[in-house]
């Protein structure tokens, strides 16, 4: 055994560096054998010597005590999305674009594999991985440190002792993925779908040992601030590679359009080549004083594009169309498919969308269908390649779960249950959607178990999640004693976390979002004194007093007033006071600022967080609604906003800006 901490200090180095020729390199130089007595010595070294042991010794992979939870972590450089593209026309639009915008200075581009895995970014200080978080909305991501330590070729101490931010995908390969399904199935379990979703679940657990079980690997793909260390984006992904971080060896680059789309060509025809998934492939600017000079949108790199690969298409057998009943109503046609595998997924339901959809494809019980994944994630029904013997399918006319008749409400398309309140199917849906992150927020009630606690007669609606008890928990299949006390614990915590304006949003009344909810329970405080003022008043006198609140209009309005009288509704409100959950609202006092007197609508996606955008005009002195009216002063639209708020706003004179606008005005004095 070692006599000194150095020959300590030296196997860790010389283990590290094993780990970076076989993980990183692909070229290891010892065998397997070998390397396995290296990495014993050091695990005994370590036991003897405790207090020898350093962060970045390789033994730190095999993961230790749960967390309890994600600290959230805000990042000073967000991570923008990607624009897609899906055709050559697209892509050649995008290089003409970056052409004006550089005024016709020559461009280089770096083409690199879209990995299909969990988006990372791994903070170095002094050389030594100081935090790994999660992607999150792109300003703010989860610290899963521990569980980052666990993935192969993450680096725990780099060849020099930098500061330095990086980014890149988690992923599992595709053989390693094959082997954790085989043993599933071996041993009776069902195997996981695709290995970017079993990346990310894995890389969410709350325990690092079990995350230390799976084979994950990464790729780095971006240098934060770059131009720090290197004139261009590839020159800086070699830099990191020096340092020992993985880098994909199947980069390139291009200084032309013909080069450009000569190497996409390729790409399409070699992805199946490479040990994982991808779906596309990244095309960005080098020169980073070029992407300096081209900015961002609110939420796009003006300098970067995705190229995703065209959909892959398989044909299969159509067998049934079971009618899936939606938390609000709607009835979706589901496709019961002959499985089929699709870009390496296997695909045994698709969604049809509408019953009109079903209707104009012509499809009947046998039919052979044309079937692809939509970006490569979800399956959709493009037609029929050759009918089969069964009869056409027909549009429902009578809800599958209550059978309550059918209705389809004006200008929607889909067909609806109009029996919201009693109808099985949506019961289900909104306990789901009570519990859900960014409403109740109880965590370990998923889908899965709240069916279970629904099948076992514990839970027949939402304030029936507030009588359970350890005992009954701990009673049922696949509740262990932990989990049962973790899902107590998570059900008090909500209880004690609640607010009359979360309630509210979480109980699903249609139209009533976060910013509906808050405007309402900051006019009553109470959903006991809401529930009294509805009381009081006759249908048009409540609806009335509720579109006076700013930014609640009729539509808004009639859906409170139905709500509160629907007697489904009345009991289980009942219940929910019956046993203390009428949480107070507390006032929230009108700061000065910039925005005082401003009333804003936010919509469409943004590179914030909508709850962190709202907050900040709050602490600007401005109001956030959730409609536009002749009352809104801005209409701050991001991507993929609908014509509803964009008209609505033209009819009242609102005017309409980004986020980069809204910035401005949140910092103007």
């Amino acid at each position: 055994m070692a006599d000194s901490r150095q020959d300590y200090l030296a196997l860790v180095d010389e283990v590290t560096e094993h780990d970076r020729r076989y993980y990183v390199d692909a070229t290891p130089t010892i065998s397997d054998l070998e390397y396995d007595r290296m990495a014993k010595r050091l695990r005994e070294l370590e036991a003897a010597h405790p207090d020898w042991v350093v962060e970045w010794s390789p033994t730190r992979r095999v993961g230790h005590e749960p967390i309890s939870d994600f600290p959230k972590v805000e990042r000073p450089v967000a991570m923008l999305s990607l624009d897609n593209t899906y055709g050559e026309e697209d892509l050649r639009e995008f290089h003409e674009r970056v052409l004006r915008g550089l005024d016709g200075e020559s461009v280089v581009y770096s083409i690199e594999p879209k990995i299909d895995g969990f988006g990372i970014e791994l903070t170095y200080k002094q050389g030594v991985l100081a935090l790994g978080a999660t992607r999150g909305d792109g300003r703010i991501g989860e610290d899963v440190t521990p569980n980052v330590k666990c993935v192969h070729g993450v680096a725990l101490r780099l060849r020099e002792p930098v500061d330095i931010v990086v980014r890149g995908e988690i992923y599992i390969s595709k053989a390693e993925f094959a082997a954790i399904n085989a043993e599933r199935v071996k041993l009776g379990e069902e195997p996981f779908k695709n290995p970017r979703n079993t990346a990310a679940g894995t890389i969410k657990q709350m325990d690092p040992r079990e995350v230390a079980k799976r084979p994950m690997r990464t790729i780095l793909y971006e240098v934060v601030d770059g131009q720090r260390y290197a004139k261009g984006h590839l020159a800086s992904l070699d830099y990191i590679r020096r340092l020992g971080l993985p880098v994909s060896a199947n980069n390139s680059s291009a200084a032309d359009w013909d080069t450009l789309i000569g190497c996409v060509h390729q790409w399409q025809d070699k992805r199946d080549d490479l040990p994982y998934e991808v779906d596309g492939l990244v095309i960005k600017v080098d020169d980073f004083a070029q992407r300096q000079g081209l900015g961002t949108t609110s939420k796009f790199p003006r300098w970067a594009i995705a190229y995703k690969f065209p959909a892959r298409q398989v044909t299969t057998i159509l067998r049934d169309l079971e009618p899936n009943v939606g938390r609000t109503g709607a009835v979706t046609p589901v496709a019961v498919l002959d499985p089929v595998d699709v870009s390496g997924t296997t695909v045994s339901r698709a969604s049809v969308h509408n019953y009109d959809q079903v209707q104009r494809l012509g499809l009947g019980r046998g039919d052979r269908v044309l079937i692809e994944k939509a970006g490569e994630i979800i399956p959709q029904i493009l037609g029929v390649t050759e009918k089969g013997p069964g009869p056409a399918f027909e549009t429902p006319t009578a809800c599958p779960s209550c059978g309550s008749p059918l209705e389809r409400e004006e200008g929607r398309v889909a067909l609806a249950c109009p029996n919201r309140l009693g109808c099985p199917a949506q019961q289900l849906a909104a306990i789901e959607f009570f519990a859900s992150r960014g409403q109740m927020n109880i965590d370990g009630l998923g889908e899965k178990v709240v069916a279970q606690l629904v099948s076992q007669g514990l839970v027949h609606d939402v304030a029936d999640i507030f009588t359970l008890t350890w005992e009954q928990l701990d009673s049922l299949e696949r509740f262990a004693e932990q989990s049962a006390k973790n899902l107590i614990a998570a059900i008090d915590k909500a209880r004690q976390a609640a607010t009359f304006s979360r309630l509210l949003a979480a109980l699903g009344i249609p139209h009533v979002g976060g910013v509906a909810a808050k405007a309402i329970a900051q006019r009553y405080r109470r959903l006991t004194a809401l529930r009294a003022a509805a009381g009081a008043k006759e249908h048009e006198a409540f609806v009335e007093e509720l579109s006076e609140i700013e930014g609640i209009g009729e539509i808004i309005a009639i859906a409170v007033d139905r709500f509160l009288r629907d007697p489904h509704a009345a009991a289980i409100l009942d219940k929910l006071g019956a046993l203390g959950i009428d949480p107070e609202e507390q006032v929230v006092a009108i700061a000065e600022g910039p925005l005082t007197g401003k009333t804003l609508v936010v919509t469409g996606t943004l590179t914030q967080a909508r709850a962190d955008i709202q907050k900040r005009i709050e602490q600007a002195g401005g109001k956030v609604a959730g409609s536009v009216s002749k009352k809104t002063s801005y209409l701050v639209a991001g991507a993929d906003t609908g014509k509803t708020k964009l008209e609505a706003a033209q009819k009242h004179g609102v005017t309409v800006i980004d986020e980069a606008e809204l910035e401005k005005l949140l910092t103007s004095s």
